[in-house]
């Protein structure tokens, strides 16, 4: 499926800093602070190859708190991504930034997480494409009930007010104010992300990771 039947998209990748004690802290119990930040800088990595994977015309890096970490740094230079500051008071506020700057210059955008090694190429070139079939948003649910991937045609910050970020009605919420906008939209196979102990059990034995997801 070439990046280039799905035309020109930008693809956002968000991410926190693998800092020790503020990075994928629900793992913290199974992993250390240390382990935890570890793992995020894994997950990162994955992400990345698969975002470049899909070989999309822009692809950026979208850091908290800030793009200093060394390691957000060098995995933008490997990856040939742009760096950015999230920004905003909450995650919402930061999607809603973020879509809105890429959409001025892309007339699809993607965006994901690092959370979530189960997507791959195939998943995102598949997104990019209901875009380019006319659908003005594109989902791809995860299994508690968020979502790992959207995509917009158009820009619609109503899409991130008043989400219960964190928690099991994300997807649920998104739905709601897709259908408020009178957004066309369409919905992909769900997911599962990297949150807490059970998950990164999961990946160890799923092997998508390869040997680098050992505890």
């Amino acid at each position: 499926m070439p990046a280039a039947e799905h035309g020109d998209f930008t693809l956002l990748v968000f991410a926190r800093a693998p800092l020790p004690g503020s990075s994928k802290t629900r793992l913290i119990p199974l992993l250390g602070a240390e382990g935890a930040a570890a793992a995020q800088s894994r997950l990162l990595n994955h992400a990345l190859d698969t975002a470049a994977a899909a070989a999309p015309a822009r692809l950026q890096l979208w850091c908290t708190p800030d793009t200093s970490h060394p390691q957000l740094v060098a995995a933008a230079a490997r990856h040939g991504a742009s760096l950015h500051v999230q920004q905003g008071a909450d995650l919402g506020a930061r999607l809603a930034h973020a879509f809105a700057l890429a959409l001025k210059d892309a007339q699809r955008v993607l965006c994901i997480g690092s959370d979530c090694p189960a997507l791959t190429a195939a998943h995102l070139l598949a997104a990019a494409k209901q875009l380019q079939d006319g659908n003005d948003a594109v989902l791809v649910p995860a299994e508690d009930g968020g979502y790992v991937l959207i995509g917009l045609a158009r820009n619609e910050p109503r899409l991130f007010s008043g989400i219960d970020w964190g928690g099991d009605q994300v997807l649920a919420q998104t739905r709601t104010r897709l259908s408020d906008c009178g957004l066309a939209w369409l919905e992909l196979e769900a997911l599962w992300d990297i949150d807490r102990p059970q998950d990164w059990l999961r990946l160890q034995a799923s092997g998508l990771l390869g040997g680098d997801a050992a505890a």
